[in-house]
């Protein structure tokens, strides 16, 4: 196909294209015909037709009510004819795997100029990596599927499964040995926490929440426990063939009359009379992934107490579909177990020993939520930051109220404080055993997540009054803005509610009070 030639035309030859039925207006130093499209644009025929747009730069007007991703759309695309001679375009469009230039858009350790005593250089190559694929495999995905709700495009799995993304999300460990991550940048027994939250991270920044948690969410919090706790045949089975994208599992232990109270669970799991098999009635609610996943790791009451055991989808097993505020694309399932019969070898752990068997991947589920939900509103920031120089209102840009800057400064100093915290505990984690992390590390990640998405309300509240009517609209100018605001408390309950992870870790640190401590 041709390349399409663009004309080299002054602001003055343009000009004299100013009125209805030959209509010419530049953008960016990019000379746009829109005769033909002034009946279907969007707002009307009126605005092309205004004075101050007809024939004349309309770049302030076309910021101040369109993304830059519009432009690049095919279908306007075809309406350029030309360009300014002796100008240049000032305004970029997105660009695979590049850093943002905005300020505070990026962690710290990733803007130019600042430095942390965290980051090697593998973390910093497997950053680069990931945003690339990211950006160019898992990107356009989300938004398509965050739309239509359908869970995430099977060809993008296979895609993170060839470069080992599956299994970095469950961090370091056995699991990682004899594969080759991200093309070989980082050794597995080299891979550390910084290397998973990057990871964690990167994946968040595509701003569609649904498609996020249905991107393999069930597999970071439903594998650890076969992973630590399945029979050496049950590990070899079903653990390949989750990191290898070919079978999706996910955690069930919420109910309806329980939610995550363990204690109040109505799920049964009774042993037939030969003690071979389990067989499990009740229901399950609110599970992630439930709707196509092919195994269950489903917290039971047992006559020995609490018990956690791994079902494969078959007979008796029926999930649901459960509407959420966010997308469909997450899979969030209600479940009925029916007489399901299972292998007592698919136990996880000595039975009765559930909570232990729990507790143990609580910290990690947590930790990366909260991975997560810092990237996530840093990316509101920088939606803020953009928005507020670019958007005039009185004559003005928003950023020269003191009273906008003073909404934007706490939240970045939300998001700093956030990632700052954050990056501490991942370092005490890769300098800790597992049951080091346990014992330490169980209040500070409860108080951190409370605080983390504390933070993000807040966030999402100001950048709602900062984008007024476009926080509330699902597309154009504000869509983020509107999806965060929609969403975020999915993080405030996911993994622990705020109250009770705030509690637990005052509890804690109660326990570990001196007794001779005293004002």
């Amino acid at each position: 196909m041709a390349t399409k030639q663009l004309k080299q035309l002054s602001r003055e030859e343009v000009a004299q294209h100013n009125k209805d039925g030959d209509l010419w207006v530049i953008i960016d130093a990019k000379v746009y015909d829109v005769t033909r499209f002034k009946d279907m644009h969007p707002g009307g025929a009126a605005v092309l037709l205004d004075d101050d747009i007809v024939g004349q730069d309309a770049t302030e007007a076309f910021y101040g009510l369109h993304r830059h991703e519009v432009l690049e759309r095919p279908q306007y695309q075809r309406l350029q004819i030309g360009v300014i001679a002796g100008e240049q375009s000032v305004i970029s469009a997105r660009v695979t795997g590049q850093l943002s230039s905005v300020p505070y858009a990026e962690p710290t350790w990733l803007s130019q100029g600042y430095y942390s005593p965290y980051y090697k250089e593998t973390h910093r190559q497997l950053q680069a990596a990931v945003r690339t694929f990211v950006d160019e495999v898992i990107y356009p995905d989300a938004q398509a599927r965050e739309e239509d709700g359908k869970r995430p495009s099977l060809d993008v799995i296979q895609k993170m499964t060839d470069v080992g993304l599956h299994a970095m999300r469950l961090g370091p460990g056995k699991h990682l040995k004899g594969l080759t991550l991200m093309g070989g940048i980082v050794k597995p027994e080299e891979f550390d926490y910084f290397h998973e939250l990057v990871v964690t991270q990167e994946l968040a920044r595509t701003g569609a929440r649904g498609y996020g948690d249905g991107l393999q969410a069930g597999a970071v919090i439903g594998l650890p426990p076969v992973l630590n706790f399945g029979s050496d045949e049950v590990k070899a089975r079903v653990v390949p063939e989750v990191l290898s994208g070919k079978k999706f599992i996910s955690l069930a232990v919420s109910e309806a009359f329980a939610g995550s109270d363990v204690s109040g669970l109505q799920t049964t799991a009774r042993k037939t009379e030969d003690g071979k098999h389990w067989i499990i009635n009740g229901t399950k609610k609110w599970i992630t992934n439930g709707v196509f996943s092919d195994y269950f790791t489903v917290g039971c009451k047992t006559d020995e107490g609490f018990t956690v055991i791994l079902v494969e989808r078959g007979d008796g097993v029926e999930t649901k579909q459960i509407k959420t505020s966010y997308s469909t694309a997450a899979g969030t399932a209600y479940i009925t177990f029916d007489h399901v019969k299972v292998p007592v070898g698919n136990t996880l752990g000595p039975e009765g020993s559930g909570i232990f068997v729990m507790l143990s991947n609580f910290n990690h589920e947590r930790w990366v939520m909260c991975c997560s939900s810092a990237r996530a509103q840093r990316a509101i920031v920088e939606e803020t930051l953009k928005w507020i120089t670019q958007r005039k209102a009185f004559g003005k840009p928003l950023s020269s109220q003191a009273v906008i800057r003073a909404k934007v400064a706490q939240m970045i100093a939300r998001v700093e404080s956030v990632q700052a915290w954050l990056e501490n505990i991942t370092y005490q984690m890769c300098n800790m055993s597992y049951k080091e992390q346990s014992q330490k590390l169980a209040g500070q990640i409860g108080l951190l997540k409370m605080y983390t998405t504390q933070t993000a309300q807040d966030t999402a509240r100001d950048a709602v009054q900062l984008f007024g009517g476009r926080g509330i609209t699902r597309t154009g100018m504000g869509r983020f803005i509107e999806h965060y605001h929609r969403t975020i408390t999915f993080d405030s309950l996911l993994g622990g509610a705020e109250d009770v992870l705030g509690d637990l870790g005052v509890r804690q640190a109660i326990r570990s009070m001196p007794k001779n401590a005293r004002l």
